[in-house]
């Protein structure tokens, strides 16, 4: 009897440790275009969606989504609802969209606003030369009831105004929202490196997973690979930031998958798994 009462007690514990435990996945999936020839999306659409099935991230933001690939990943991911609209509106233009996983996961609330001094309406931000946009919600979990904020988002590839104006909109964007202090996480395609002021200024408040977590990073150094498969990917671009309070990161990855020499897109998805305290 005592051996069944000791089992369960660990079974109790273990189980609510999983519970408390939250996957996040960013990943520039490159958009539809008949110019990547032998890389073009119908032709890599599948594997991709298999390969964020195995990793089964409880959230996860996804780049350069144009609306017909956006409506493929929904019908690959019918457990998880989307959030976002087009970065010209609605329907238009790409998405940075966050999904989740709506089997673990309510949503309190959600939004999203372009990365400009007008964030309310479509808009191009400073010296960008297209619009950009973050995505984002606060979830409860189901079991348990502890909340968080996940944000996605995709910097202008040209305006390195806009980039750190982009961040700081954001941080001040969480200020806004964050009333109750609960943790936090911020993914996406920066377009810059570690050494830029994006990077420092979100480090300002956050943390970047990459540099803390328990286990060491695994994976190769950068996230933008091209599809170059046969040259080393050093180019760091994609990020997750978590906040300095209630989160804590246990394992960092940049997956490098690939199926017969080709990668599923011309970025490498970064993955994390992160323990709510």
């Amino acid at each position: 009897m005592k051996n069944v009462f000791a089992a369960l007690i660990f079974l109790f514990i273990m189980t609510g440790t999983q519970a408390q435990e939250v996957t996040t996945m960013t990943y520039n999936i490159r958009m539809n275009t008949d110019a990547d020839g032998e890389n073009a999306w119908p032709l890599r659409k599948e594997y991709l969606a298999s390969q964020i099935k195995f990793y089964n991230p409880d959230f996860f933001g996804v780049q350069e989504a144009l609306p017909e690939q956006m409506g493929f990943l929904r019908e690959q991911f019918s457990a998880y609802t989307a959030l976002g609209e087009g970065r010209e509106g609605k329907n238009k233009g790409e998405f940075s969209a966050l999904f989740y996983n709506t089997g673990k996961f309510n949503l309190e609330e959600n939004g999203m606003f372009w990365l400009s001094k007008t964030p309310e309406k479509v808009s191009t931000g400073w010296d960008a030369a297209l619009p950009r946009v973050c995505t984002y919600g606060l979830f409860r979990l189901k079991e348990g009831g502890k909340k968080i904020w996940v944000f996605n988002t995709h910097f202008d590839h040209i305006g390195q105004k806009a980039r750190v104006n982009s961040a700081q909109l954001i941080l001040d964007k969480i200020k806004d929202l964050n009333t109750e202090n609960y943790p936090v996480v911020v993914m996406g395609d920066l377009n810059v490196e570690p050494d830029n002021e994006v990077i420092t200024t979100f480090k300002k408040e956050m943390s970047d997973a990459h540099e803390i977590s328990q286990e060491p990073a695994f994976g190769p150094k950068g996230t933008f690979n091209g599809f170059h498969f046969d040259e080393p990917v050093t180019r760091r671009i994609d990020y997750i930031f978590v906040s300095k309070n209630g989160l804590e990161v246990m394992k960092y990855a940049i997956l490098s998958d690939s199926k017969d020499l080709k990668y599923p897109s011309d970025h490498l998805p970064v993955y994390t798994l992160l323990k709510l305290k």
